[in-house]
């Protein structure tokens, strides 16, 4: 466990040490929020809109931002850092378990995603936002949040294991956008045409954003909360796996 808890400290330190890289963490899907709502709030009155469930558009909205946020994960580039300066053949010289070096990274990325979604709530209180859920909501939304970071930075850091290429593994971060993109991200999935419906029912991401929009406009819904952390676990775990497979064979 020691062995562990050190890996999750150097990797936040990482972080803390280069705090200029949080700000797009933060300002990018706040921005990504404002503007969005500002596009299509005025077509979603709150008074008129059944499935706004009496909130304005902002809340949402807001779940898309989060995973936005969540999904700009920097453990992957420190990882291939390492692989440059040869940091990491010395992490599997060692007498440590491969899990402890990709669990040390996705902890201290949920840790870090967790702040900044907390953050990023808060903020968006003032301007007529509520968690409907109570506070186990905003509690599983910190989670799942956390969680679909996880899930994320374990698939950057398969990319950075496979390619050691900082490049590469930058752009295959922006498979985001279209998986964001074929989500119900601006109405429900009831509302979309018939092709882009399909594509969002395929679509992994879409069951945790509806979980996550759903502690946020309504009561624990636990059927559509169960889905969103099902598939937020499945994805993490296969990612792990993946990772740990990765360090074994790597060469």
């Amino acid at each position: 466990m020691t062995r562990y808890v050190v890996l999750v400290q150097r990797s936040v330190r990482e972080a803390l040490r280069t705090p200029e890289a949080l700000l797009p963490t933060l300002l990018i899907p706040l921005f990504f929020l404002i503007v969005n709502v500002g596009q299509a709030a005025r077509i979603f009155p709150s008074g008129s809109t059944p499935f706004l469930e009496g909130q304005n558009y902002a809340a949402f909205q807001l779940p898309s931002s989060l995973l936005l946020a969540a999904s700009f994960g920097t453990a992957a580039l420190y990882l291939v850092e390492d692989i440059e300066g040869g940091y990491f053949d010395k992490l599997r010289a060692a007498p440590i378990p491969r899990t402890a070096i990709v669990f040390g990274r996705l902890f201290a990325e949920a840790f870090k995603s967790a702040a900044i979604a907390s953050f990023m709530v808060l903020i968006a209180l003032p301007f007529g936002i509520s968690i409907a859920s109570g506070v186990l909501g905003f509690v599983l939304l910190i989670v799942i949040t956390a969680a679909w970071a996880v899930a994320f930075s374990g698939f950057m850091q398969l990319i950075a294991l496979k390619t050691r290429s900082a490049a590469a593994t930058n752009s295959a971060g922006l498979i985001f956008f279209p998986l964001l993109f074929l989500t119900p991200s601006f109405v429900p999935r009831d509302l979309l045409t018939r092709p882009m419906e399909i594509a969002a029912t395929l679509n992994p991401v879409t069951y945790i954003m509806e979980t996550m929009r759903s502690l946020v406009l309504e009561d624990l819904n636990w059927p559509v909360i169960g889905r969103g952390f099902a598939v937020v676990a499945l994805a993490g775990a296969a990612m792990v796996v993946l990772s740990v497979r990765s360090i074994r064979r790597y060469d």
